[in-house]
This record gives C-alpha cells, structure tokens and sequence, in this order.
C-alpha cells in the first residue's frame, strides 16, 4: 500500500501541495487534461524549479487570464465537481477537502453550510489547487495520507473580509484537533486551502508511520521566509499491504417517531458528509413502541457535522457516540474491461475482485439487463484478470 506523508515544517498551503504531487511524477499536462473536465476557464497553469534556502523544489503557479472571475458558493462547487466527467476516486477527495472548507466557513461566519459563500477559497486558483490535490493523489496511487504537526504561525493576513490575525479564523477552526508545532516566526504559513487538505485526509499527525521511504518531491511556496525554506515537503512510502487498522466512532440514537419516507435521505445525507457506513436496525422500546436504530460509523473530525445532520434530519432528540477499533481489508477502486463495458470494482487483499454497485448499476439500466446478471458476469470476467 503506498501512502504519503506530508512533512509540514515550514506549513502547507494548496498551491505548495500540487507543487510536491508535481514534482513526485504527476506531469502537468495530465493535470490540465483533467482539469478541462470541470467548467472552469480564464487561468493558465504553470510549474517551474525553484529554490529556497538553497534547497530546489518544484513551484506551481495559477494565473488568471481575466480578472472578472464570479464568486461561489459551496453548493455551486460541490455541483460542478459532482456533474463533471472527473474519476470517482478524485471526485470523493476533492468534494471532502471543499466539504471541511464549508463547514469551517459555516462555523466562522455563523450561517448554514449551503449559504457558505467562498471569496479567496471560491477563486479559480484554490479550486484547481483542491481539485489537482485529488487529481495528483489519484494519479500517483497514494492510498492514504498522513501528516506532521503544522505551524501556528503569527501576524495578520489581508482577506476579502479586512486584515485577519493569523491563522485566519477558518484556518484556526480546521487546525482544531490537529497538534500544532512551535513557533517559526511571522507570516501565514498555514492557508486555508492548506489546512483543509490535511484535516479532510490525513488518517493520523506527529511523526511519519513505519514504512519503506521512496520518492521525496519539495513544493515551494510563494513567499521565502527568513527563518527557514519555504518548502513543503512529502514523501511517498510503501507499507505492507496487510490489515488496516484504526480506531473510529460508533454514533447511534433510537427513532420511534419518525415517517419511514424520511430514513433513505438521512442515509444520503449521511455518506455525503463522511459517514463510513450508515445502517438501520428494528428494535422494541419503551411502552413496546417499534422502533429504528440508527448506527452510524465514523472518524472522529467528521463528529459534529454528522451530529448535526442527525439533530437536524430526524426526529431524534439526542445521540451517543463511543470509539471503536475496527479491521479492514486493504483494497482500492480499479477500472476493468468487460464485455459489458468499462467496470469499477474492489480489488481486495490476496486479488479478490468486488464489483461496485454504482457502476454495475449503470450498466444494468443501460443495457436493461437483471442487476444479478451484471453482476454474475462483471465477477466472472474480473476473476480471470
């Protein structure tokens, strides 16, 4: 399993991220290409060698072709993404960076996520730096990412709403959580974008995990602080591929007076806002009432949002939550050819092949063939290779 750790000394911010995934092997051209999937338009790319305190990296630089570029807001981005021809894998990633970005926003400025109006964090450039993170873990076949401790830092930062002390407030709201490191002078070192690219997908901070150390890929950023190299730095790891374990949340409430039609969207909801996994069980109360449990597994950052979700989208009045450790295969999503067509499946530890509802789904609906049939012949197919 290859993962990446993204070693944060001097901070991290987005375009200094694309910049590393850029210089570890995503060619640039790959990155427009894929870019050109969303309907984005006015901006041209740029990467180029650079150097801080004598030690090279890669820079990447978005320049916009015409300055009139629209505000977004949330709702409008994570519909662009999904409505676009982009791969699933990068898709998921980028919808879950800009999903932390909105709800730090929300939390700042006191409104509801889907009213979140992006200023800097809307503009072409942080798009593309969110959508090329995904663009670039996804190419490089990074299964996951850790991360060192960030800066604090110090100062003050001009934003779209005044002169802000540092770490502005949204970027303060996603360090929650995250070990901080020890003061390395003036300046934002830690942007926004930055910091919800590590709090969206890093699966532990502090030193890197046990693994076999590869590539090394510098991503310089814009600024060239006195005190030390302007660098982000992130290595490319293997370990073995063997049983992933972590420890996760078990949220759960009990629901007897809520319409049935109600329990399909919660769920919906739900996975959209980083459940790992969403069930529904029967279950007797008090004064012998049917009722539903509500069981919801999940990392510990995406708590409150899909606390909130449940207050808010069912009945219940309350919830618990407790940690679990939980064992999983080692897998990854992989394209394979058919005869029915190009299909999306899981490919587990010890090459046992899954096929993907979603994408088996399409196939049946096009080809108005039975779902178990799609199925038969998708395992059938993929097991041979």
């Amino acid at each position: 399993m290859k993962i990446a750790y993204f070693d944060c000394f001097a901070g991290i911010a987005g375009d200094m991220t694309v910049a590393a995934l850029l210089e570890l092997g995503l060619p640039l051209e790959t990155l427009r290409e894929e870019l050109d999937k969303l309907p984005l338009s006015g901006y041209a790319l740029d990467s180029s060698r650079a150097s801080r305190h004598g030690v090279s990296g890669t820079s990447f630089k978005v320049t916009l072709l015409k300055e009139d570029q629209p505000h977004r807001h949330y709702s409008g981005i994570a519909a662009m993404i999904e409505a676009s021809s982009l791969k699933p894998r990068v898709k998921e990633l980028a919808q879950r960076i800009f999903r932390r970005l909105a709800e730090a926003e929300a939390a700042v400025h006191g409104v509801p996520l889907e009213r979140v109006h992006f200023h800097e964090v809307g503009a072409i450039d942080s798009i593309v730096d969110i959508v090329g993170t995904a663009i670039g873990l996804d190419y490089l076949g990074i299964d996951k990412v850790y991360a060192s401790a960030l800066p604090f830092g110090r100062g003050f930062v001009q934003t779209a709403h005044g002169r802000l002390p540092v770490p502005a407030p949204a970027t303060a709201h996603l360090l929650q959580g995250i070990p901080l490191a020890g003061d390395i002078g003036e300046g934002e070192r830690v942007t926004p974008t930055g910091a919800a690219i590590v709090a969206a997908l890093a699966e532990g901070f502090g030193a890197p995990p046990a693994m076999t150390a590869g590539q090394i890929g510098y991503g310089a950023g814009e600024k060239d602080f006195a005190e030390l190299p302007n660098l982000l730095r992130v290595v490319l790891g293997e370990v073995a591929a063997a049983r992933d374990e972590e420890e996760v949340l078990v949220i759960e409430t009990h629901i007897d007076d809520m319409n049935p039609e109600l329990f399909g969207f919660l769920m919906e909801r739900l996975l959209q806002a980083g459940a790992l996994d969403v069930a529904f069980s029967p279950l007797q109360m008090k004064k012998n009432r049917p009722a539903t449990r509500l069981t919801v597994i999940a990392r510990k950052p995406e708590l409150d949002a899909l606390s909130s979700l449940i207050l808010s989208e069912s009945t219940a009045i309350g919830l618990r939550y407790y940690p679990v450790r939980r064992i999983t295969l080692a897998r990854e999503v992989r394209e394979r050819e058919t005869s029915l067509g190009t299909v999306r499946v899981k490919v587990l530890e010890g090459g046992r092949v899954t096929p993907e509802y979603d994408s088996c789904r399409e196939i049946a609906l096009a080809r108005s063939l039975p779902l178990i049939e799609v199925y038969r012949i998708v395992e059938r197919e993929t097991a041979l290779g």
